[in-house]
């Protein structure tokens, strides 16, 4: 195998294992909320939080530790990631998700079975998101526009915090702030959408779902076909957000030659 496919594959080793790390510490503690009562909305957020830090921990030295095919997109848009690179991230994300939720599956078989027998949509929210959490009346629009919003201050600031011409955290405390991120946008946009903000984070353990018994994972409690929203929604709100930095803040930042000159009262 050439040095370039060695690298490559072991690049999409590290996006699994990251992003499975990722899914089950988030998939785990919505299965403890919703099916066992234990926990409530914070410690969702925490969790989620953690479990994105530890991810980042997991794959970064390898790959960035990207974990979301919204953030490897923006990346090769903005940040010069290799193109051909894309897809077998995206591919390795969404297959790191998809093992995560059924390891979160498998544990949870008792509770699961004990709490919803018929695998309907009361916990199908453990594994995949839904307008409103599926309670609130919020309809496919109004998620779509979550997710376009939501992904967009993920990817914003993430830019922020990966620019080392700005401030950016050091590299040992670079995943913890990004978990921190994460439970702001949790505990901020969590009600319309769930804040999936990551299509391998939605769609692998919505497959893993549907494979395990939950019939109705593609569609929400309208009865509308919903899997593409926290698809496309994030897709968008990615790029958007990226180039929003690029915009407004990358482009009055001090090139590399000028940071030892320019004083911040200049």
């Amino acid at each position: 195998m050439a040095l370039s496919s060695r690298r490559l594959a072991g690049e999409m080793i590290a996006e699994f294992a990251g992003t499975m790390v990722l899914i089950v510490f988030g998939v785990g503690v919505v299965a403890q909320v919703v099916a066992a009562e234990l926990g409530n909305h914070d410690s969702i957020s925490w969790a989620w939080g953690i479990g994105v830090a530890l991810g980042v921990y997991v794959a970064g030295r390898t790959t960035g530790a990207h974990l979301n095919p919204a953030v490897t997109l923006g990346f090769a848009v903005f940040r010069g990631f290799e193109w051909h690179k894309v897809m077998p991230y995206v591919l390795a994300q969404t297959a790191g998700a998809f093992v995560g939720a059924l390891l979160i599956r498998w544990n949870y078989t008792e509770v699961l079975a004990a709490v919803d027998p018929g695998h309907t949509l009361k916990t199908q929210l453990v594994f995949s998101t839904l307008p409103g959490n599926g309670t609130l009346p919020v309809g496919q629009w109004g998620a779509l526009r979550d997710q376009i919003i939501g992904t967009a201050v993920l990817l914003f600031v993430i830019f922020a915090l990966s620019d080392t011409r700005n401030i950016a955290p050091g590299a040992n405390m670079g995943p913890f702030v990004i978990g921190l991120l994460i439970v702001g946008i949790g505990m901020a946009l969590g009600a319309d959408a769930g804040y999936a903000i990551n299509p391998a984070r939605d769609f692998g353990p919505r497959l893993a779902s549907f494979l395990t018994g939950y019939r109705g994972a593609w569609r929400d409690q309208y009865g509308d076909l919903y899997f593409w929203v926290p698809i496309v929604g994030p897709l968008i709100g990615g790029v958007i957000g990226a180039g929003l930095y690029q915009a407004l803040i990358a482009c009055h930042l001090p090139r590399d030659e000028d940071r030892d000159t320019v004083k911040p009262s200049d």
